[in-house]
């Protein structure tokens, strides 16, 4: 199982970065030692000290796929969830400068908290689909997935031309604007829509 990561994929967060906003997707990988489930804390790693949260909509691939037409897609998944792709924003920012891979800071072991996954059907439009942060009981992220510059099927698409998609294979699918930095203590609580997805302390 591999975790495939989509960066920049809403306007406004590529703006809040100071990065240009992609005319293609762009993604990256982490691996299944960042996944951190049932709501186990995440722990606070020694060797940085600006680890931002990154809330993202998390896509489970459920067959066997290499290049998929975009209007195939939306077969290869059945289930959604919630994640967060947590960044060690200060070892980001010297792999940039130095023009290096940014495996250090987003695929480090604990960097892929994810909910449980519940079948799409459930939603009448995934396309329209509303998920937030909480920090400590107040308001961080809002986002909607009808503001993506890709949208799922176009991320799938992508993706299968360049990776074999596997059953299993997970897809975090890009965040919105608000991210920020979390310490020791915080306390994170993600939705979609209304539900809780996730309810878990940063220690």
């Amino acid at each position: 199982m591999k975790i495939i990561a989509i960066g920049r994929n809403y306007i406004e967060h590529a703006k809040e970065l100071n990065n240009p906003v992609p005319k293609e997707p762009m993604f990256f990988m982490k691996p299944e030692t960042a996944i951190v489930r049932d709501n186990k804390p995440f722990f606070y790693p020694d060797f940085s000290r600006d680890v931002h949260y990154e809330t993202e909509i998390v896509l489970k691939i459920n067959r066997l796929g290499k290049n998929i037409e975009t209007k195939f897609a939306h077969r290869y998944f059945d289930e959604i969830g919630l994640g967060i792709d947590f960044t060690a924003r200060d070892l980001q920012q010297i792999c940039k400068e130095k023009g290096k891979p940014w495996e250090i800071a987003k695929a480090f072991d604990g960097a892929a908290p994810i909910s449980e996954f519940v079948y799409k059907k459930k939603y009448p439009d995934i396309n329209q689909l509303s998920f937030s942060l909480e920090l400590n009981g107040e308001l961080v992220q809002e986002g909607n997935t009808k503001d993506m510059i890709f949208p799922f099927d176009e991320l799938i698409s992508y993706v299968s031309k360049f990776v074999t998609l596997k059953i299993g294979d997970l897809i975090f699918t890009g965040t919105p604007a608000g991210v920020g930095p979390v310490k020791i203590g915080d306390w994170l609580v993600g939705r979609i829509e209304d539900k809780v997805f996730f309810d878990f302390q940063v220690k």
